[in-house]
């Protein structure tokens, strides 16, 4: 029975995972290349059938409570004069009185691992260098130094895995660019902002902004077109000063914002792409989340996928230990039309707001309900 199992990426996805395969028997390792749990990040949404994954891992409740409660937003022009008010959605969110959940990245991500429990092994600080298969299970050398064994390794590692690297091979067979990139970073809440979203946007680029769950701190996103933007991923600098040029022109709010940055430890900065790849599995190897098919954030639905994917591997691993290629094989059968109803979304959502009925099939394209009873 393959009982030992290395989770690259300690995010959503391999959270989820974690706390899913701890609770069908399995010994569970995340390594986590972050010497501490990542803070700061973008409200992300909990829709549809995750609600039901959520529900069935008892942490709906949970996760309702940690709300951003958004009331509204306000659009403003490039001087920062508000344009158009509305109390009935935001950009980061959609509807407000849709039952789906908008919750902070973090907040999540301290839930599942709260769920999770201290059986899990972390090793925070630290990535993998080498993987190396057999007919036994995987040998893994970590960038530490380290030299151990696992039954199967899961990617969970993000756009840019890792894993998936080592396995599959480059980026440029499966990375698909959008021709976008985001900026997201943390600062003080300069403009005593309560309960309310600021979005700014125009041909070139724009701009939410929108308060954390305590209201002490602003969560600002910044994206723009990528044609002109030449950066290195590990050169924050580079990448602070490039967020500063796209928004050079704004007024209003977005200076305050802008010079703030500069001393913003919690910044992420990354090129929206999306994954497609023929198969998420190779021998003992197996993807999920972002690192097999991420959507894009156009999607509004990569949490919902990583956390469906999350439950699906693990249960197809729990029902099938002594196979794991049928495990693997049944995983990408069952998600495989789930995610391309979600990638399909993203030409749509760029051209605005794609239609209410298509949403709601993106947003429910996948039947759990095997799964759920095993586990309600």
């Amino acid at each position: 029975m393959s009982k030992n199992v290395l989770i690259s990426g300690g995010g959503v996805a391999g959270l989820a995972l974690a706390c899913w395969l701890d609770d069908a028997g399995f010994g569970v390792t995340i390594v986590e290349r972050s010497a501490e749990w990542r803070a700061g990040g973008q409200a992300i949404d909990v829709r549809g059938v995750a609600l039901d994954v959520v529900k069935a891992m008892g942490l709906l409740d949970a996760i309702a409570e940690r709300r951003t409660q958004l009331r509204g937003m306000s659009t403003v022009d490039s001087e920062g004069n508000e344009i158009e008010r509305t109390e009935e959605r935001t950009y980061s969110a959609g509807r407000l009185d849709s039952p789906d959940i908008e919750i902070f990245r973090d907040d999540l991500c301290k839930l599942l691992m709260e769920k999770a429990g201290s059986r899990i092994d972390y090793l925070l600080g630290d990535s993998i260098r080498a993987l190396t298969q057999d007919s036994d299970g995987v040998s893994v050398v970590f960038k530490g130094g380290a030299e151990r064994r696992f039954d199967l390794v899961i990617g969970a590692d993000g756009v840019y895995s890792q894993v998936r690297k080592l396995v599959f091979g480059g980026e440029e067979a499966f990375v698909k660019p959008l021709g976008v990139a985001l900026a997201l970073f943390t600062t003080p809440n300069l403009i005593d902002l309560d309960h309310w979203q600021i979005a700014y946007r125009d041909e070139t680029m724009g701009s939410v902004v929108y308060p954390s769950f305590d209201h002490r701190q602003l969560r600002v996103s910044v994206g723009f077109g990528t044609d002109d933007v030449h950066v290195g991923r590990d050169d924050v600098a580079a990448q602070k000063a490039v967020v500063a040029e796209k928004s050079a022109h704004l007024g209003g709010v977005f200076p305050q914002l802008i010079e703030a940055m500069g001393d913003a430890s919690q910044f992420y900065y990354g090129e929206l792409a999306q994954i497609r790849m023929p198969s998420w599995s190779q021998g003992r190897v197996v993807l999920a989340g972002d690192a097999a098919h991420c959507a894009s954030p156009f999607s509004g639905q990569g949490t919902s996928l990583a956390l469906v994917g999350a439950l699906v591997l693990a249960r197809e691993l729990a029902r099938t230990p002594e196979d794991f290629a049928q495990a693997f094989a049944a995983y990408e059968q069952r998600m495989r039309p789930f995610v391309d109803l979600n990638q399909a979304l993203v030409d749509l959502e760029r051209r605005g707001p794609a239609p209410d009925d298509q949403f709601t099939r993106a947003k429910n394209g996948i039947v759990l309900d095997d799964l759920l009873s095993r586990v309600a």
